[in-house]
C-alpha cells in the first residue's frame, strides 16, 4: 500500500466514526437529477481508445436484447477520443468523422428512440487526457453543443486544470470555480443533463486536498470519481473499494460517490470477484456502468448483472450509502438503512482464505429480533434473533437484506449459526 493511500485511509476511518446519524434526512441534488445511481455503460476500462459509432449501437441493442436496459441500465456514455484533435472555425467540439460518420446528434438520437440515453465525455481543463481539446474557455458554446445533440449525462474529467488562469488559488478552490461554472451552464443548457466530475480522484492520497475538495463537490456534481482508473484485476477492484467506503456521509440522492467502473464480465477477475465488486458497488450506492463488451456477455455475467434483488439495494430511493461497521479479521461488515426499514448487509472477505465473521444485531443498527434475513445471491431465508455467523469465501461476500418479522411461526429459527459461503 502506497503511503499516500495509506494517510488517507486514516483521513476515511476518522470519516467512518462520525456522530452523523443515518435517520439524518438527506438533501437531495439541486439540479434534481440522479435521485438514484445512474446505471448503463461506459466504454473506456474495456475499449479506452478503440471506439466507433458501430460499438456503441451494438452496445445499445445488446442491452435491449438482454433485458439489461429493462432493469435500469439505460446510460451509453462514450468516453475520450471521441473528437477532432482541433476545434472547427467556429471553436466547436467535433466528432472524429472516420469514427462516427453520422455525428454525435444522430447517434443521441438513436439512443432517445431506443429508450436509452446519450452520454459524452470532456475535460474541465485544456485538454482531455488523451489530448483532445478541453472545455476550459468554451463552457457555454460546449454545453450548448453537448444539448443540442441531446446529451443526457457529461463526465466531466480534470487532465489539465488552468491553474495559471487563478494565480493563489490551490487545486480545490480553482476545481471549485471551473466546475461550478460548468454546473450553472448545464442548469440553464434547457435540457436535464446528470453531471459527473472527476476532482477528488486527482488528490487521492493527499487527505487534506481530498478533504477540501469533497467539502464541496455534492453542491456542484451529481456523481464524482473517488480514486484512480478502475482495471480489469483483483487489487484495482480492491483498491478502489477501500478508497470509496469511508466516504458515506458524502453521498445522498443525486450526489454519489463513484469508485469506477463495474468489470463484470471482463476475464481479469473470477466470476466471484465479479460478484463481489457488484455487490459492494451496489452496498456502497455506487453507479453501475458496465464497462464490457455487452453484446458477448458470458450467461454467468449477464446473470450478475442481471440480479434484480442486488440492483434494487444500489437503486433503493432512501439513498444512504452503507457504513462499514466492523471488520473482523479479513472480513469487513458493511450496512445500509433501506426504504421501509429494511437493511443491506454485506459480508466481505478480504483475505486469501474462507473465514467466518459473527456480528450482533445491533452492531448493523437492526433491533434485536426475530429477523428475516434473505441471501441475495443464493435466495435461501432464515431467522436470527441476535446475531449473524457467516463464513465467506475468500474474495467473495455474503449479502443479505434484513427485516423484521415479528412473530412468524411459518419461518423456523435459523440456527446459531447462518452458515452460508458464497462461492
Amino acid at each position: 500500500m502506497r503511503l499516500s493511500r495509506l494517510c488517507l485511509m486514516v483521513f476515511l476511518c476518522s470519516l467512518s466514526a462520525s456522530p452523523l446519524a443515518w435517520a439524518t434526512s438527506p438533501p437531495r441534488s439541486e439540479n434534481g437529477l440522479a435521485l438514484t445511481p445512474p446505471m448503463g455503460f461506459n466504454d473506456w476500462a474495456h475499449y479506452g481508445c478503440h471506439i466507433s459509432q458501430r460499438l456503441f449501437v451494438k452496445t445499445a441493442q445488446a442491452l435491449l436484447r438482454t433485458g439489461l436496459a429493462r432493469l435500469g441500465y439505460r446510460d451509453v456514455n462514450i468516453d475520450d477520443c471521441w473528437m477532432a484533435r482541433h476545434r472547427n472555425a467556429y471553436g466547436q467540439l467535433v466528432a472524429r468523422r472516420t469514427l462516427f460518420p453520422r455525428g454525435l446528434k444522430w447517434l443521441g438520437h438513436y439512443l432517445h428512440a431506443h429508450g436509452l440515453k446519450f452520454g459524452i465525455y470532456e475535460d474541465a481543463g485544456y485538454k482531455t487526457c488523451q489530448g483532445r481539446p478541453g472545455m476550459y474557455g468554451h463552457i457555454r458554446e460546449d454545453v450548448r453543443t453537448f444539448a443540442a445533440w441531446g446529451v443526457d449525462y457529461l463526465k466531466l474529467d480534470y487532465c489539465d486544470p488552468p491553474m495559471n488562469r487563478y494565480p493563489g488559488l490551490d487545486f480545490s478552490q480553482v476545481a471549485h470555480r471551473v466546475y461550478g461554472a460548468v454546473s450553472r451552464a448545464l442548469r440553464h443548457s434547457g435540457r436535464a443533463i446528470v453531471f459527473s466530475c472527476s476532482p477528488p480522484a486527482y488528490v487521492y492520497g493527499q487527505p487534506k486536498a481530498y478533504a477540501e475538495v469533497m467539502s464541496w463537490i455534492g453542491s456542484v456534481c451529481n456523481l464524482w470519481r473517488t480514486d484512480d482508473d478502475v482495471y480489469d484485476a483483483w487489487k484495482s477492484i480492491l483498491a478502489n473499494y477501500q478508497g470509496n467506503v469511508g466516504l458515506w456521509r458524502y453521498a445522498h440522492p443525486g450526489a454519489w460517490n463513484d469508485p469506477d467502473m463495474l468489470e463484470v464480465g471482463n476475464p481479469g477477475l473470477t466470476l466471484c470477484e465479479q460478484r463481489t465488486q457488484f455487490s459492494l458497488w451496489a452496498e456502497m450506492a455506487a453507479p453501475l456502468l458496465i464497462s464490457t463488451d455487452v453484446a458477448h456477455l458470458s450467461p454467468q455475467a449477464l446473470a450478475i448483472l442481471s440480479n434484480r434483488a442486488v440492483i434494487a439495494v444500489d437503486q433503493d430511493p432512501l439513498g444512504v450509502e452503507a457504513r462499514r461497521v466492523r471488520r473482523e479479521g479479513p472480513i469487513d461488515i458493511l450496512s445500509r438503512p433501506l426504504v421501509g426499514g429494511a437493511h443491506a448487509v454485506v459480508f466481505f472477505n478480504r483475505g486469501p482464505a474462507v473465514a467466518r465473521a459473527t456480528v450482533r444485531l445491533t452492531t448493523l443498527g437492526i433491533r434485536r429480533g426475530p429477523v428475516l434475513l434473505r441471501n441475495l445471491w443464493t435466495g435461501k431465508a432464515a431467522v436470527a434473533r441476535d446475531r449473524i455467523t457467516v463464513r465467506v469465501a475468500s474474495h467473495g461476500v455474503v449479502m443479505f437484506r434484513i427485516r423484521s418479522v415479528g412473530s412468524h411461526p411459518a419461518i423456523r429459527p435459523a440456527p446459531t449459526r447462518a452458515d452460508w459461503v458464497h462461492n
